[in-house]
């Protein structure tokens, strides 16, 4: 940490421009002095003072210097890790405020809101092999399945005396956990400090430290340290769009609107009874940019997810008319909003190679994920997509009588999925509120609601995007996520059926992450192909997914098919492009995942078929012939057959053949003639060869046999006169009638 302050820095924090201003802001321990520096910005404050436990929080021990720029500071001397602080401000409305420091590293747990003094010891990382191999474990073409996390629930200790596990213990049980079921990232819930529980954590308080909740900085250093080192990424949820209006929180800071905006109807988010920041003010940028590089700097995260960021970029969000004040052309997006987004996406991303920004974006505004080189875009590596998850869901929760009538819904995300880099989220926001767990929202009964939810997430598996999933949802919890009691763990122990539907979730990630095919081409249109996209009346859709081909690699293909009814179509023909083998890796309807055992061919070969045409000529296809169950996905593996060309064809090409050598016949047979008296005229002009051969030796039916060089040309006319078409017999005719037959 500087030992000093910097003009250069606080120019940089004033400019907006600041990227590390947490090394400029807050209480640093000074090496050569010895004591702490305190520094903060209230540009309108009357005084500041430092007040703690060390001067028995008395304002006027240790008084602050401030500047022209309001930016103010004190070195203090016998301080100690852990002693409690806090600012006393005077404001500029005269209302004197204990305010927590706002880039505090670390606080007391709620409901006691003092910052504390803290440095971080050395703590010894070991996870830069893992750091280093970011970039490419990051790219989007690496599989990515998402376990979002709420740390409070996910486990809780069974003591009485215990409220949570703290970080070390969490990571000791996640960790084994993830490597059973395959993911490749855990998302957490928002861990930067907030004062009250039922928020989740989305109404923050401290930006620059973890919640001390489940223990210390470096206890969550060592979670971080262990994930990296079993080979699991770690995604952070981050709320730069509002505030909470906690007396000891930002609002208000100097007496004054210095985070916020003075106008309401700017500065305040109704639905949520919160304060929304204002992106115009310089030192807002840097203080908000400056914390999501903090995590990634100090803590090693690799990514973070961007709550509520339709919030940021209209002005109207969640507000009715007369709420908001809308730009001077009449538009209501937040400019100011767009110009932070792509500053933070653009100095994490290119500090942090590999480093994942998300935004969770609800609405269909442009380019969220076009890098900042284009004007218009964001700069977003992903984007949530909502749209899948709400229609994939409604249609899901459909008796399927009627799915058939809204087949759209099922398939319509493949008309805009290659518009952005997508995550396929079924996140915590679907299992609250009355809502109803994952399970639960599947129509039928019990049975059917286990079969709809495993073809549900074998259809989402395939589809193009990364995918995210919200514990619990993983074995099928029946009751909807309460977030003040651990997860129902006891179903996976006592419940054949949640124990089998947990097995399954585990087998999907293990084919997804050993597939290429199922990810590589995410963002390529290549990668997929539609088999069967319309056909409502049965509610099954079939698509092939590829994956990159190139350097000698031969491309792999793997077919999907959901029966997305309780019916079974047996000899359900799936077209395909070519003729191909298959062979089975995925079937939902297996005894070990649930179902009834009762399943799908684990090898098929396609047949040359009849399928419909609008045309009044018969069309022929390869397809594939498959017992499709109900409520149930498959994926088999492709192995496309090389074929000849079929008789019918060559057939077709005779006539053509025949007018051709026709043609040809008066040059052929001109040029064989003058070449045969040319042979003539040779042997005649050399009478002494015939005179030299004896009687025995020549034959007089020899005499005008031509030169060797001669034998060739007559040789070559010869093979030339057999190509000449033969008249084709009654028997041929009669052969390809029967074989159009056999066709038909």
């Amino acid at each position: 940490m500087n030992e000093t302050i910097n003009r250069e820095d606080l120019y940089l924090f004033q400019t907006g421009k600041a990227r590390q201003a947490y090394l400029t802001f807050g209480c640093h321990y000074q090496k050569k002095t010895k004591t702490h520096r305190f520094t903060v910005w209230a540009p309108n404050a009357k005084s500041v003072s430092v007040v703690g436990d060390f001067n028995f929080w008395n304002p006027l021990a240790h008084p602050m210097k401030g500047d022209k720029d309001g930016i103010y500071t004190i070195e203090i001397e016998g301080l100690k890790k852990g002693d409690l602080y806090k600012y006393h401000v005077e404001g500029y409305d005269g209302i004197c405020r204990y305010k927590s420091d706002p880039f505090a590293f670390y606080a007391e747990c709620r409901p006691d809101t003092a910052s504390k003094v803290w440095d971080f010891d050395d703590f010894k990382w070991s996870d830069k092999r893992f750091i280093n191999q970011r970039k490419k474990r990051q790219a989007l073409d690496q599989p990515m399945s998402i376990y979002e996390l709420h740390l409070g629930t996910w486990r809780m200790p069974q003591e009485e005396e215990r409220e949570f596990y703290n970080y070390r213990e969490i990571a000791d049980m996640l960790i084994p956990y993830l490597g059973e079921m395959g993911y490749t990232h855990v998302e957490l819930m928002p861990i930067t400090e907030y004062p009250y529980d039922l928020s989740w954590g989305y109404q923050v308080t401290g930006y620059y430290g973890v919640t001390s909740r489940y223990g210390t900085p470096e206890d969550f250093n060592y979670m971080i340290n262990e994930l990296h080192k079993a080979g699991i990424s770690v995604i952070l949820d981050w709320v730069p769009a509002h505030f909470p209006r906690d007396e000891h929180g930002l609002a208000m800071f100097d007496g004054t609107h210095i985070y916020d905006h003075e106008d309401p109807r700017k500065g305040s988010q109704p639905d949520w009874g919160t304060l929304l920041f204002n992106y115009g003010k310089p030192e807002v940028q840097s203080f908000l940019i400056s914390s999501a590089m903090f995590f990634a700097d100090v803590y090693h995260i690799d990514g973070i997810r961007i709550d509520a960021v339709s919030a940021m970029l209209y002005l109207d969000f969640g507000k009715q008319e007369g709420e908001y004040v809308p730009n001077e052309d009449g538009t209501n997006i937040n400019y100011e909003a767009v110009d932070f987004l792509r500053n933070l996406n653009e100095a994490l991303r290119t500090t942090h190679e590999g480093f994942l920004t998300i935004a969770e974006e609800s609405t269909a505004y442009p380019k969220v994920t076009s890098d900042v080189d284009d004007p218009e875009g964001l700069g977003f590596v992903y984007k949530w997509n909502m749209g899948y998850m709400h229609d994939t869901l409604y249609y899901m929760e459909l008796d399927p009588l009627y799915r058939k009538d809204n087949h759209g819904a099922i398939i319509f995300s493949m008309d805009y999925a290659y518009s952005e880099n997508y995550i396929l989220p079924y996140s915590h926001d679907e299992v609250v509120h009355g809502k109803g767990s994952m399970i639960n929202k599947m129509y039928g009964a019990y049975d059917e609601k286990f079969a709809s939810l495993r073809t549900l997430y074998g259809f989402t598996m395939a589809h193009p995007g990364k995918k995210l999933l919200f514990m619990g949802g993983e074995f099928a919890q029946f009751v909807e996520w309460r977030d003040k009691e651990q997860l129902d763990w006891f179903l996976i122990d006592q419940y054949e059926m949640h124990d089998s539907f947990h097995k399954y979730v585990a087998k999907l990630n293990e084919i997804y992450k050993s597939e290429p095919a199922l990810y590589e081409l995410d963002q390529d249109p290549a990668g997929f192909e539609w088999c069967l996209q319309r056909d409502a009346d049965h509610s099954v859709v079939a698509f092939i997914r590829k994956n990159k081909k190139g350097r000698g690699r031969k491309q792999q293909q793997i077919l999907c098919v959901c029966n997305f009814t309780p019916m079974e179509w047996d000899k359900y023909k799936v077209p395909l492009p070519k003729k191909s083998k298959l062979t089975k890796i995925l079937d939902s309807s297996e005894l070990d995942f649930g179902g009834d055992g009762d399943v799908s061919e684990s090898k098929v070969s396609t047949k040359r078929v009849k399928v419909p045409s609008e045309g009044k000529k018969a069309v022929y296809q390869q397809a594939a012939e498959i017992s499709l169950k109900p409520l149930s996905v498959v994926y088999y593996k492709i192995e496309e057959v090389e074929t000849k060309p079929r008789k019918s064809v060559a057939k077709k090409a005779e006539p053509a053949k025949k007018a051709t050598a026709k043609k040809a016949e008066p040059a052929k047979k001109a040029a064989q003639e003058k070449k045969t008296e040319a042979v003539k005229k040779t042997v005649e002009k050399k009478p002494e060869v015939t005179k030299k051969v004896t009687k025995e030796e020549a034959p007089e039916t020899k005499k005008d046999t031509p030169k060797k060089e001669d034998i060739k040309v007559t040789k070559q006319t010869t093979e030339k006169e057999e190509e000449q078409p033969k008249k084709r017999t009654s028997k041929t005719r009669r052969t390809k009638k029967n074989n159009d037959q056999g066709v038909k």
